[in-house]
């Protein structure tokens, strides 16, 4: 194992406004599948093995690293090899153990956190569905959702909102899991900005609408969370992994405009979707567009017929944006929507904003109306996750420092 550096401890902030980070990640443990598959498929089920002495996840057969992209935060960013394999003990504990989160947590003012999986499976959980065994991909997708709702947000109910990954193979069976998971209360779904990317059917056919039925049946929020398309905007084969990270919003701006003409917000008019780790402060570009699309849609190879309605309202009612930071996004407000931004900080990822949130957020929202400051904080995720709120007093006060 590489020797590591970890930073001094940080103290406890100090709270301007609670908040519900609505994108966190969480490395999961090695017998997340294992543990919870029948016992005829626990060799074939991705597993961990040691490779050149560091634990690597097995899938299929090959060895998957637990890149240092995966929790960065604890650690000086000249420690930041993104693509090096690490171990978990080379990580802050709060990746992966959820009495540790719930300290981190704490300490950065933030009440509750909607998780996202680690790299090796897919922001959407496609490397299991990409399993050579389907019956296997399935089952692990059913583990993994297991996992994540019994070890990490049942213990902590009020803290942690119940996410779960998608079955890409089949939309019956993946109707079928939203299902299993709402009776349990799991409130939200990782699926992809582009299933065609994966190799599955488009948006633009009506493929899927079993699961979007099921979601609107159940309230299951649909989150796409970036680069959950396996694709991320990167110009050229020399451009840097800074210009990737740069133009993220971009894979969310085209995620979006593409949902609105697909007419599955037609279709499924209580459909919610949420775009996480894009921000928010391309919208109004987004909108304009919509409009002259609009205006343009008698021309005879339009996609959109007038009285589908604008599909910039489709927009505005259906979808919801999250910003780690995004100061010009709360200035317009009025184009955006108040009552559809939310925060994130991305814990434990290079771009998370721990263990210093409160002070940006302080920075962005000091000026807006308090109110306003409070939906984009919590409320709004309060309303759109079926999530409990921040008590009105300092909830910390009951842990150590």
């Amino acid at each position: 194992m590489t020797a590591v550096t970890f930073l001094p401890e940080p103290k406890r902030r100090d709270i301007f406004l609670p908040i519900i980070s609505v994108d966190d990640h969480v490395l999961e443990p090695a017998d997340a599948f294992t543990s919870r598959v029948p016992r005829r498929m626990r060799e074939s089920v991705p597993h961990m093995a040691a490779v050149d002495g560091v634990a690597y996840w097995i899938l299929d057969g090959r060895p998957e690293p637990v890149l240092t992209a995966n929790a960065t935060v604890g650690r000086p960013v000249s420690e930041w090899r993104s693509h090096d394999p690490m171990a978990y003990e080379e990580t802050r504990r709060g990746a992966w153990d959820p009495d540790a989160r719930i300290a981190d947590m704490d300490l950065g003012g933030v009440w509750a956190s909607l998780n996202f999986p680690s790299l090796p499976w897919g922001f959407s959980g496609r490397a299991l569905s990409n399993l050579r065994d389907q019956e296997v991909g399935y089952a692990c997708v059913q583990a993994y959702n297991d996992w994540y709702h019994e070890e990490w947000t049942s213990r902590y109910p009020e803290r942690f909102l119940g996410n779960q990954i998608t079955w890409l193979n089949d939309a019956d069976l993946a109707a079928r899991e939203i299902r299993r998971n709402a009776a349990r209360g799991v409130r939200a779904v990782s699926f992809t900005e582009n299933p065609e990317a994966l190799g599955r059917p488009s948006l633009h056919t009506r493929y899927w609408d079993p699961f979007f039925a099921s979601c609107v049946e159940t309230g299951t929020v649909v989150n796409l969370h970036v680069g959950s398309a396996g694709l991320i905007n990167r110009p050229s084969k020399d451009s840097p992994t800074d210009v990737a990270i740069a133009l993220f919003p971009l894979s969310s701006m085209s995620a979006v405009v593409d949902w609105v003409f697909s007419l599955i917000p037609v279709r499924f008019p209580d459909l919610r979707i949420a775009l996480s780790e894009g921000g928010a402060s391309w919208v109004p570009t987004v909108v304009e567009r919509l409009n002259r699309a609009y205006r343009q849609c008698d021309h005879p190879e339009s996609a959109w017929a007038r009285s589908y309605g604008r599909p910039a309202d489709v927009l505005h009612r259906n979808f919801f944006f999250a910003s780690i930071e995004d100061p010009s996004a709360f200035r317009m407000l009025d184009i955006i929507g108040e009552d559809k931004i939310m925060l994130e900080v991305d814990y434990p990822h290079q771009d998370s904003s721990w263990p210093d949130t409160q002070a940006l957020i302080r920075e962005e929202l000091t000026g807006l109306d308090r109110s306003v400051a409070e939906k984009i904080a919590w409320r709004n995720a309060v309303a759109l996750y079926r999530a409990t709120p921040p008590p009105a007093h300092d909830w910390r006060a009951a842990s150590s420092s």
